[in-house]
């Protein structure tokens, strides 16, 4: 697909260069640089959910050889892990190039470094939610072992 735009962004440009769209005075240029980005945006939001199931094919496999159960939760906190660690480096390869977009390139990076902040911040909640209630599980568990341990001394004692 670069290969594509970047054949098209060598001819197609010079021969629309000074025209101006009619009725929304936009020119030509700026009209075919938005069509490329909606058409890029799509095709990253392709990429990144094939990115996504590969990242859950590799957690699957990275968990399995530390030896993790295949408990649900242990895997969507690793899977949690790497969508933060995504999020990040996506982010942070997108907001350069979307400050120099002309006129609003300003808000395209403060709208994209919220926007992944956003996503951090629900990831990270999801992951102590997930690790409180296991915990917690285990507190109950370890709770009704020491309330019979308890019990059974009582026992023996009386």
């Amino acid at each position: 697909m670069a290969a594509i735009f970047g054949v098209i962004s060598i001819f197609v440009p010079p021969l629309v260069g000074d025209m101006t769209v009619p009725g929304i005075d936009v020119s030509g240029n700026f009209l075919l640089w938005v069509f490329f980005m909606l058409v890029t945006v799509i095709f990253v939001i392709r990429a990144l959910a094939d990115a996504l199931s590969f990242a859950d094919v590799l957690t699957d496999i990275f968990l399995r050889r530390l030896g993790a159960k295949e408990d649900r939760s242990f895997k969507r906190v690793g899977r949690d892990a790497i969508y933060i660690i995504l999020t990040i480096l996506l982010a942070s390869a997108f907001i350069p190039f979307l400050s120099s977009v002309a006129e609003i390139g300003d808000m395209l990076r403060g709208a994209a470094s919220l926007v992944a902040l956003g996503l951090v911040i629900v990831l990270i909640y999801d992951i102590g939610r997930i690790l409180y209630r296991t915990v917690e599980a285990k507190a109950e568990v370890l709770a009704d072992r020491l309330v019979k341990l308890a019990r059974r001394r009582r026992k023996k004692k009386g």
